[in-house]
Formats: C-alpha cells, sequence, structure tokens
C-alpha cells in the first residue's frame, strides 16, 4: 500500500508538462509540498509551500507563468481595499487574504468571506475597487 501511495504522489506531481514544471521550479526554486492541478486545457496550478508561507502559481501549457497568488494578513492590503471592503462588508468574516500578481505587472487583492455556510471570493484593485466577485 505504501508503495502505491507513493507513485501516486509522485504521478500527481508530475502530471503538468516538462515546460510547465521547468518553469516553476526556475521560478520557485526550492518550493516544497508541490501539487498539480489541471485548471482548463491549457492552464495548470502548482499549490505548494515557500519560505514557510502557502503559495499557488498558474501556467499555460508552454511554461509560461501567468500569476502567484501569496497570503497576507488584512492589515497587509493597501489603506483603499481596507476601506472599500470594511465599507460594503462590515461585520463578515474574513477567512483568507491573497495578493494576485501577474506576468502583465497588475496586482489584485483577494478576500475570502464566509456567508452563512459558503464562503466567497472578493477581488480588488488596488485602489479598492470591485474587479471580481
Amino acid at each position: 500500500m505504501a508503495i502505491v501511495c507513493a507513485y501516486a504522489t509522485c504521478f500527481a506531481q508530475s502530471k503538468a508538462p516538462n515546460a510547465v514544471t521547468a518553469t516553476f521550479n526556475s521560478k520557485f526554486p526550492n518550493a516544497t509540498s508541490v501539487k498539480w492541478d489541471k485548471e482548463n486545457a491549457h492552464e495548470y496550478e502548482a499549490s505548494f509551500d515557500w519560505n514557510g508561507k502557502k503559495y499557488s502559481a498558474n501556467f499555460n501549457d508552454t511554461g509560461e507563468w501567468l500569476e502567484t497568488e501569496s497570503p497576507i494578513t488584512f492589515s497587509q492590503l493597501p489603506a483603499k481595499v481596507q476601506a472599500a471592503f470594511n465599507a460594503s462588508h462590515k461585520g463578515t468574516t474574513v477567512k483568507a487574504v491573497a495578493k494576485i500578481e501577474t506576468s502583465k505587472g497588475q496586482t489584485s487583492y483577494e478576500v475570502e468571506i464566509k456567508q452563512g455556510l459558503k464562503t466567497a471570493e472578493l477581488f480588488y484593485d488596488a485602489n479598492g475597487s470591485v474587479i471580481k466577485q
């Protein structure tokens, strides 16, 4: 059974194309606990530990880096994002906050909230404008 589990873990971590894993390894040296998921027909997402934090990064099937999501605290959000969130979601429970950096040089912020039994993700630009809900 242990051999089967070890083989399954290796297979799960190697299901991204070589070009994708090569770019990942050069961008995130020393990353650990890497797990790959196929987001769609042409995109792969790696979830991993790096420098003591949990990250995720997306790549297209030719190995081009698309974006990285890194964990931050609510207090690390830009003041305009905090103000916009607090104005529209007063008393809401925040589950997680992340900074998203793209290959196009854009930065956005994700605030994951608890709404009843469900979780919702809110996305803001640096000026506090909602870009996706």
